[in-house]
């Protein structure tokens, strides 16, 4: 299990924050491959222009999610794994952003 200060670590790690930019970027692009709602394309919108700012938030919501986890098994999680992490966390942002919060 990740020491609160290792997960705060992992939040300022480049290489993983590169990795949730791009998983957010493609997860977003195969949500408006289909047939998104007005809240998810707004969303979408969003954060495919403040990408690194909403790759920062997906990431905290990530690590706290995958806080029982090492630092080892997050660091060296696949890229198929930290988009399906990503993926599972979107909808709660389109929720959140459309709502104002």
């Amino acid at each position: 299990m990740a020491t609160y200060v290792e997960l705060k670590d992992l939040f300022n790690d480049s290489d993983l924050q590169d990795k949730v930019q791009v998983a957010l970027l493609i997860s977003l692009q195969e949500l408006l491959d289909g047939t998104p709602t007005v809240d998810q394309q707004k969303y979408a919108v969003h954060a495919f222009s403040n990408r690194g700012v909403e790759a920062h938030r997906v990431l905290a919501s990530v690590l706290a999610a995958n806080a029982s986890m090492t630092v080892a098994q997050i660091k060296g999680a696949s890229d198929a794994a930290i988009k399906n992490n990503v993926a599972s966390v979107i909808d709660a942002f389109v929720v959140a952003y459309n709502a104002g919060v």
